[in-house]
């Protein structure tokens, strides 16, 4: 079993390019990648998706990839034009101003606007793909194994939640043991208190059998007992299993709902309460469930 959280991380070096990848990944219903490339590796995005959709099946995946040249990729140019520009216009002011006589630093002369362009050296980035791969690799290696390491303490606690479960749905059983014959004994007591001899015996069993099958809740605790057995065998599959879980949880809680609106006994009740919350509990972990 896998979580949907994790982090993981990369990095290649080759043909003077160091990349580096970094992934990040959340609980999502589905699978979600987002991807953070340089403009450089734009062209390679869709290869990095085809690449990591067979390896995670649900999450928010966001993907960062940094690209750094060891060899300066951007050049400057000396704009002379410019240049010659600026020196006539600057030795043809100081002749019109009297005593003034010219004389112009190059430091000054090459920090005037546009006299200095950088440009970018034209960079064929379509042999650094294997580099790319080989970070982009590992980092979805890192990001897999905590993953996994995580939905392994995950499991414990899911295993541990859902025995809690079932020893609450155990004790629910024994109380509502016997609720046929209390029922009908405080259904006898009540009507005695109404009516005294009256009371035909032969209604009154009626009665207690109604309310006796309204408040019978067998079925829904050996269905409860079933999802409960279902989700822990779900736990020992080596695929995605989130959705089935949260598709199990979905069921418990309908049964636990029923069971506490059948509760006749105060009882029963309490332990329903119980249970609403350990299933609380084990939702909240499935939803980071791979």
């Amino acid at each position: 079993m896998n979580s949907m959280t994790g982090f993981g991380r990369g990095e290649a070096s080759g043909g003077g390019v160091t990349v580096t990848v970094e992934m990040k990944s959340v609980n999502n219903r589905f699978r979600d990648l987002q991807l953070r490339c340089p403009r450089e590796y734009m062209a390679f995005e869709p290869r990095i998706g085809t690449s990591l959709k067979p390896r995670f099946a649900r999450g928010r995946i966001d993907v960062f990839v940094r690209r750094v040249a060891q060899s300066g990729s951007v050049g400057v140019m000396v704009d002379k034009a410019m240049a010659e520009t600026y020196q006539k216009t600057l030795t043809d002011l100081a002749e019109s101003l009297p005593g003034v006589k010219a004389s112009i630093d190059l430091s000054y002369l090459a920090g005037l606007p546009g006299v200095l362009v950088t440009v970018e050296q034209q960079i064929d980035v379509s042999s650094e793909w294997p580099i790319v791969e080989t970070a982009l690799s590992a980092a979805a290696k890192h990001l897999a194994e905590m993953r996994e390491r995580e939905g392994e303490e995950m499991e414990k606690v899911l295993r541990a939640l859902v025995g809690e479960l079932m020893d609450q749905r155990q004790k629910v059983s024994l109380e509502a043991d016997g609720v046929a014959s209390r029922l009908r004994l405080r259904l006898m007591d009540r009507l005695n208190k109404l009516v005294g001899d009256r009371v035909d015996p032969d209604r009154l069993a009626q009665e207690a059998a109604v309310l006796a099958d309204k408040a019978d809740v067998a079925e829904e605790l050996a269905r409860l007992e079933s999802h409960c057995k279902q989700f822990l065998a779900a736990l020992r599959r080596h695929e995605p299993i989130g959705r089935r879980l949260d598709f199990l949880a979905q069921e418990m809680n309908r049964e636990i709902n029923t069971i506490g609106s059948k509760a006749a006994e105060h009882a029963v009740s309490s332990l329903v309460v119980d249970m609403k919350s350990t299933l609380e509990r084990i939702r909240e972990q499935v939803a980071n469930v791979e």
